[in-house]
């Protein structure tokens, strides 16, 4: 039987930068425009990247992307939630 190995999937390249933000930079984000938790694109719990990073239900996780066009870099947001069972 083979042999189970753990792959970190935070160093897969095809894996954008994913950050944790604090529960002051969510309510920020939120503030800025005038939205609810809910209102954000959602993201499972059991993703493989927000296990990776430590994610909860109710985190809100930023994915910065690199771009080829005319920025630098995109910012998306996701909320985490449980799956439901």
């Amino acid at each position: 039987m083979p042999r189970k190995r753990n792959i970190d999937v935070l160093l897969h390249n095809l894996v954008p930068k994913h950050v944790l933000l604090t529960k002051k930079e969510a309510e920020e984000l939120l503030d800025k425009y005038k939205i609810r938790y809910t209102d954000l694109p959602q993201m499972f719990a059991k993703d493989p990247v927000a296990l990776a990073i430590g994610a909860r239900e109710g985190d809100v996780v930023k994915i910065v992307r690199e771009s080829d066009t005319t920025v630098n870099e995109i910012e998306y947001y996701r909320y985490i939630k449980k799956e439901k069972k």
